[in-house]
């Protein structure tokens, strides 16, 4: 295989911001955001183009804005950058591993708007019935966040480690009570610092049982492809490509932890990648792939001024 091998990553939601689609509207892939608004009938232009942080920070908004971002950002990194046409490998964090799942072509876009929608709204009506937040811990291993989060437990409260991010950053998620306690336990154990993460919902928790059941029944009806190139699940940090197991993996994912770390060491160690390039807003993951795989390199392509140069035409000689 000619040019890097490129892992192809995708952030997931809380890397929203108002106004992120300005810089891409007037590109060719543009005209994915208004292809999505047809499918799903809500109005994606505006969401990325005039929506606020408020509006943003509504789960079905944020998961439908960012996803389709994301697909306008990989349409026109390939039209720059033939390697990102068929990466060795992709992934995506939490929402993000729709995005991947497109890219490797076991779904089609169509069908990931739809995917997406029903997810974003089923995750919607679940934190409205069972509030809960979210809190990212850093410097701690995340061995001894789940013993402060299995202390809390054992009091009865509702709190559990949702995202296995880094060696040294993992994500609480849970009832707001039981994720304060839980924050104050993981300084105990020595956690360098908690950061709040302004969400409505306890999202990777048995908390979002209804929203995956809802969630699994669109699962089930979209068609899934065999695909050019395999997507690390977050659910248990391993390749697949071939359809048959995604509608599982995805419905799971809704209430399972997102095993990143592993997922990075799995892009890294197993499909022998050597340039991480993260899709989408935000830089969240290039910096986690600095801590879990300093090795290999990385590449964010947030905004137009990122890309590549357009690869000019080869000419036949005379």
């Amino acid at each position: 295989m000619s040019g890097p091998r490129l892992a192809l990553v995708f952030p997931g939601q809380g890397a929203q911001q108002p106004g992120m689609g300005r810089l891409w509207s007037g590109r060719p892939g543009w005209s994915l955001a208004e292809r999505a608004s047809e499918i799903s009938g809500r109005d994606v232009p505006e969401l990325l183009l005039r929506a606020d942080a408020e509006t943003l920070r509504r789960t079905d908004n944020a998961q439908l804005a960012t996803f389709v971002l994301e697909m306008v950002v990989l349409a026109e990194l390939r039209r720059c950058l033939p390697a990102a046409r068929r990466p060795v490998v992709c992934a995506g964090h939490s929402l993000g591993e729709y995005a991947a799942l497109v890219a490797a072509g076991i779904v089609g876009f169509d069908d990931g708007v739809r995917l997406v929608t029903a997810r974003g709204e089923a995750m919607r009506r679940a934190c409205a019935a069972e509030p809960g937040t979210m809190a990212a811990v850093v410097g701690l291993p995340p061995e001894d966040v789940e013993k402060a989060a299995q202390e809390i437990r054992d009091g009865g409260g509702r709190v559990w480690v949702a995202n296995l991010n880094s060696p040294q950053q993992s994500v609480l998620s849970g009832e707001a009570g039981a994720v304060a306690a839980c924050s104050e336990a993981a300084e105990r154990f020595g956690a360098a610092r908690i950061v709040p993460i302004p969400v409505g919902g306890a999202f990777h928790t048995p908390l979002m049982e209804s929203a995956a059941n809802k969630f699994a029944r669109v699962a089930d009806a979209v068609e899934y492809l065999p695909g050019h190139t395999p997507v690390v699940a977050n659910v248990d940090a391993r390749p697949h490509q071939e359809p048959g197991g995604w509608p599982w993996l995805l419905t799971r994912q809704i209430t399972a932890p997102v095993r990143w770390a592993d997922s990075v060491r799995a892009m890294a160690d197993e499909t022998y990648c050597d340039m991480f390039v993260e899709v989408g807003p935000g830089r969240t993951l290039t910096g986690l792939a600095r801590r879990i795989a300093p090795e290999v390199s990385r590449l964010s392509i947030a905004e137009p001024g990122q890309l590549p140069p357009v690869p000019a035409p080869v000419r036949n000689a005379a």
